[in-house]
């Protein structure tokens, strides 16, 4: 019984159920072009926000939404908030010339620092 090999079906190849009273989910498609005026669509669940950028998966291309008359969608970017650097959140807390003091603090301590190395070797 071992030796014999199954006949029939290949398994796994092909799926035994069908399509019959499956219901999808409701879906919306959203159309973007790129900047050298190609488009592509995007589909997405119904009650999804559609983003108003989206990355072509052709040529990598950022497209810009498109509306329903084909003109692209007014983006409002008054609320993007910019991002703080490094140097802007430390003159929040300290002003220009209490970090010239204290890198000038900084640097004689490791000057002096340097000469007693020297003076010990």
């Amino acid at each position: 019984m071992a030796d014999r090999s199954l006949r029939g079906m290949r398994l796994g190849s092909q799926s035994l159920q069908s399509e019959e009273g499956v219901e999808f989910s409701p879906r919306k498609k959203a159309v973007y072009q790129t900047a050298d005026g190609a488009t592509f669509d995007v589909v997405f669940a119904a009650e999804a926000e559609i983003p108003d950028s989206w990355q072509s998966p052709k040529t990598g291309q950022e497209g810009l939404l498109l509306s329903a008359d084909g003109k692209p969608v007014e983006i409002d970017r008054g609320d993007v908030k910019v991002p703080r650097t490094h140097w802007d959140m430390l003159l929040e807390r300290r002003t220009r010339p209490e970090l010239e003091e204290l890198l000038q603090e900084r640097l004689d301590f490791l000057r002096a620092r340097k000469g007693q190395q020297k003076i010990g070797a």
